[in-house]
């Protein structure tokens, strides 16, 4: 039996235009462009704005055909055709007498791509040259084996159905040991470290030594007990800092050795904020360098003028006509809105962000930088934590005193003993410090330094002092011990 009832329910629905500047929010200024560029290809509407200075001559020109073919606009452009000419179908609308040019650039080559070239200088068969090729294809950007030889005859024998055994593989493995980079092929770091050590003149004492410590004592190595290597191995401090000096002019990744220009990616960071001093006083501006001011063009906004002014008098064509122009008319108001929407959000955040951190901007002292949280925004703001959140993801800001992430700003805070609030940035400022002028002979332990904090008014725990140096990438006093 069928029933028919009435029930209330509350929805969260987003509108295009919300979803347009969430999407925005959360990219920098370098893909705002890119964007900008998609929407003004995909959305006929929109165009540059007149008055924008910073587009080049052929840009400048491009637009002014567009303009001009977009006052001889009518509907009847919009109406299926069937006598469209042939050569606004084909994609390849070029004369067959036209010579295509094609200029040659040049690349670099790869990491694997050299160790393939000097494997093809050796002379080995076909099944030698089949193995070698599966060894060198499994060694990493590192330069490293770390695949179990095993496995990678395993492989051969599923997908080549060719039987080797492990001396074999080995074999050739060792004449990969003799290509360049120096420990390229290794298969752990004390592989790597030997087959450079052996490269060098074995008859130096100190290479000679430190040849034995990585053959012999590697793990006491790791380990800084230095005590020890220089007992058993019957020699003076002196000799042994001179070929723990040989050792550290190792390579430990061979292969970030092999560094080609031409294939290497450079990042540019663009800033999406500029803060300046001007007569004391901070200003903050958005950078809208490259990106171009917009608007939507008048032929589109005349079009629907005209269609309104004469309904009666129109074809069912020509309605379907506008209701496309009309989509693509809200579609680019959508966009607009988004766009200013998302820098009036950007500054908003930003302003408050150095309101709260005035003390900060003005010096540039990391010891005067607040604690603050996202939630710390959200309810300056009156935004929600989310947004904050997105706006604080991948920006810069350009200060007089370099450029950094906004995440850099954000961190948690604890009290000193006399109630002071501190941001953990400067606990783990003082922690670097500390750690920087210790005497390496005698490295501090985290104990030693907790007690050395708790000196200074800052009343942390062991544990956190161990969490704090793990942060900073610092290792425990065992490992940071030097002669």
């Amino acid at each position: 039996m069928l029933k028919q009832s009435l029930h209330q329910k509350l929805l969260q629905k987003l509108s295009p235009l919300q979803i347009q500047v969430i999407k925005l929010l959360e990219i920098p200024t370098t893909q705002l462009e890119q964007r900008i560029k998609e929407e003004l290809e995909k959305n006929p509407v929109l165009e540059y704005a007149s008055d924008n200075k910073d587009e080049d001559s052929y840009e400048e020109n491009d637009s002014s055909e567009r303009e001009h073919e977009k006052d001889n606009i009518s509907i009847d452009d919009y109406i299926s055709n069937n006598d469209t000419p042939s050569y606004k179908l084909q994609s390849r609308n070029y004369s067959k007498d036209d010579k295509q040019e094609e200029i040659p650039f040049s690349t670099g080559i790869t990491f694997h791509e050299h160790l393939v070239d000097q494997l093809n200088l050796r002379i080995l068969d076909d099944r030698e040259k089949l193995i070698a090729d599966y060894i060198v294809g499994n060694i990493d950007e590192d330069g490293y084996l770390r695949r179990d030889i095993d496995e990678i005859i395993d492989d051969i024998v599923f997908a080549q159905n060719v039987e080797i055994d492990e001396k074999e593989a080995l074999d050739l493995l060792d004449i990969i040991h003799d290509f360049d980079p120096p420990g390229v092929g290794a298969r752990d770091l004390q592989e790597c470290l030997l087959l450079q050590i052996e490269r060098k003149d074995l008859d130096s004492p100190p290479v000679s030594i430190a040849y034995k410590i990585i053959k012999f004592y590697f793990k006491e190595f790791t380990r800084k007990h230095y005590d020890k290597i220089s007992k058993r191995l019957n020699i003076t401090d002196d000799q042994l800092k001179t070929a723990i000096d040989e050792i550290l002019k190792l390579n430990p990744k061979p292969g970030s050795s092999y560094s080609n220009p031409m294939s290497k990616t450079v990042q540019h960071i663009i800033p999406d904020f500029i803060l300046e001093i001007e007569n004391g006083e901070l200003q903050l501006s958005l950078n809208n360098r490259n990106v171009p001011e917009l608007r939507i063009s008048n032929a589109y906004s005349d079009m629907i003028s005209d269609y309104n002014a004469n309904k009666q008098n129109q074809t069912r064509e020509k309605k379907e006509a506008v209701i496309f122009v009309k989509q693509k008319l809200d579609s680019a108001k959508w966009f607009i809105d988004a766009i200013q929407q998302r820098q009036n959000t950007l500054m908003t955040v930003m302003e408050a962000i150095l309101d709260y951190q005035k003390e900060y901007f003005s010096e540039g002292d990391e010891r005067k930088l607040r604690p603050m949280i996202l939630k710390d925004i959200a309810d300056i703001t009156g935004l929600d934590i989310s947004t904050v959140s997105r706006v604080s993801n991948s920006k810069y800001i350009q200060t007089h005193f370099g450029i950094f992430p906004l995440k850099y700003f954000f961190s948690e805070g604890m009290q000193t003993t006399s109630g002071e609030e501190v941001s953990t940035r400067e606990i783990k400022k003082i922690l670097y410090d500390c750690i920087s002028n210790e005497d390496k002979s005698k490295p501090l332990t985290d104990e030693k330094l907790a007690q050395i904090l708790k000196s200074k008014s800052y009343n942390i725990a062991r544990r956190t002092v161990a969490k704090y140096r793990e942060q900073l990438n610092i290792p425990v006093a065992r490992l940071r011990k030097e002669l």
